[in-house]
């Protein structure tokens, strides 16, 4: 049997004290990790499980590639997409804004699709999957309860 022994008032203080002197470095932190949680989904997406569209050969450099279906992440042929997602975090004053960007340039017909490819987004449901994540690391730096 093991006993925790706690000091609540020795812990309130320290955790009023983070909050109150550091709330800058862990809102940076914070959105630093949750970003980066976000990037990492996104490129598993891309890059892992057995895609589910049309099968074909291509060519220069000669492969066969497995295309993925509408609603699917896309899937990597050359690694192009996957290597343009970059994150970047900035402070306005006492704001934070962290960004999960795709520099590809064919990003944003992926994610949203067009008139002629249906959407096969990545980014938006990476986000998504991570919410509970991203709550606790925010939760994890004193920044909500």
């Amino acid at each position: 049997m093991s006993v925790v022994w706690v000091n609540y008032d020795a812990f309130k203080k320290r955790l009023n004290q983070r909050l109150t002197t550091n709330v800058k470095k862990n809102s940076i932190k914070a959105v630093t990790r949750s970003a980066s949680v976000v990037q990492e989904t996104a490129v598993k997406s891309i890059t892992g499980g057995n895609k589910s569209g049309v099968t074909r050969t291509l060519y220069n450099p000669r492969r066969t590639h497995t295309s993925s279906a509408q609603g699917e992440a896309p899937a990597s042929d050359t690694g192009f997409l996957v290597s343009n997602i970059n994150t970047k975090v900035k402070t306005f004053g006492s704001s934070v804004i962290g960004q999960v960007r795709s520099e590809a340039p064919y990003s944003k017909a992926l994610e949203f699709g067009t008139t002629k490819i249906m959407a096969r987004p990545f980014l938006q449901p990476a986000l998504q999957k991570n919410k509970r994540k991203i709550k606790t690391i925010f939760k994890s730096q004193g920044l909500i309860k």
